[in-house]
């Protein structure tokens, strides 16, 4: 039997075998099961983090999108659709990741933002950083707990984290890493140390590439460069972080360290279908987004589900994957994606 208590800043959910903590104001989670030393595989009441799409209109376009989104061809999920989907959620959902091209393609993007406040779940966002207003800064600030701008262009990044460190602290850069982006991702640790606008920047968060893109052409790094970079960011004492899939990876370069055990500790794992969910702006659910459109999973219709957890969450679809994750582990015990080989190259 699950219990959960949702106060103004904090979420509390209670059982025999899965419990959290979570601070709305700062983001701080703690999850752990029968004992404060056990750690759960997975959520058994649903997932505490939504990924959700809600447009796909992008002016940029870029060449290594992995969704090949573009201005013409783009489409908005509707504030109605966000509501049903939302709607269905299990109460143990703390957080929602906005996808979205432009910051002012979907016209209901503060309108599901602020819908979210209101059933006391915190909105994160990333954005490309162009075609920002004080308007649009203001109402990031207003509803996110925490918003990353992606690195393309340094300037551009650059001017938006000032603005954004003005009205809120959780700000983070998100840099794409590849052989094509290294010198780029690697150049940003030591602007930190001189470039004013990076002065309250919370972190650098690393995002591992994926085989995935019509247009995609870029390549993985190799094992030493990313050494590099991993003891360029410890040696410099950089605030940093990866994405999930970036795990396997870190810790295998990292081994040697002295701060090994801490790092494991840290680094968390494929947690797709475990903790978090993925939902594209047609309202069809996905392990994750790059599960997306791939030949071994079915998406799943969560706008006509009748019940989230039994239909979804317990789909066959993501029972496949959650299966396939939580047996595919290296000798590190962290969970490999079980789709693409995301290692060095």
């Amino acid at each position: 039997m699950l219990k959960v208590l949702d106060t103004t800043d904090w979420k509390y959910a209670r059982s025999e075998e899965y419990n959290f903590d979570f601070n709305k104001k700062d983001g701080l989670f703690v999850r752990w099961g029968k004992t404060l030393d056990d750690d759960p595989e997975y959520s058994v009441f649903g997932n505490e983090i939504l990924d959700i799409e809600v447009s796909t209109i992008c002016h940029r376009a870029c060449s290594w999108c992995y969704k090949s989104n573009g201005v013409y061809k783009g489409k908005n999920m509707s504030f109605e659709t966000f509501k049903v989907i939302l709607d269905k959620m299990p109460p143990t959902l703390t957080q929602i990741a906005f996808g979205i091209g432009d910051i002012d393609a979907n016209p209901d993007l503060w309108r599901m933002m602020r819908y979210c406040r209101e059933n006391g779940i915190v909105p994160n966002l990333t954005i490309n950083g162009e075609r920002m207003t004080n308007e649009l800064y203001d109402n990031i600030a207003k509803y996110c707990g925490a918003v990353a701008v992606s690195l393309y262009n340094k300037n551009t990044c650059y001017n938006a984290v000032a603005e954004l460190s003005k009205r809120m602290k959780q700000v983070n850069i998100h840099c794409l890493l590849a052989a094509e982006t290294y010198e780029l991702c690697s150049s940003v640790i030591s602007d930190i140390e001189t470039d004013p606008r990076l002065k309250d920047l919370n972190a650098i968060i690393y995002l591992w590439l994926k085989p995935k893109g019509r247009r995609n052409t870029f390549h993985q790094i190799t094992e030493s460069k990313y050494r590099d970079l991993v003891s360029m960011l410890i040696d410099k004492s950089v605030r940093f972080g990866f994405d999930s899939c970036s795990a396997p990876s870190f810790l295998k370069v990292t081994e040697n360290n002295p701060n090994f055990e801490r790092f494991k500790i840290m680094a968390e794992s494929c947690e797709s279908t475990l903790f978090s969910y993925y939902i594209n702006v047609d309202g069809v659910g996905f392990p994750c987004s790059f599960s997306e459109n791939t030949p071994d999973y079915k998406g799943i219709d969560v706008i006509e589900c009748e019940d989230f957890v039994r239909d979804v969450w317990y789909g066959e679809e993501t029972e496949k994957f959650r299966s396939r994750v939580i047996n595919n582990k290296d000798r590190n015990e962290c969970r490999m994606c079980p789709i693409y080989n995301l290692g060095c190259k």
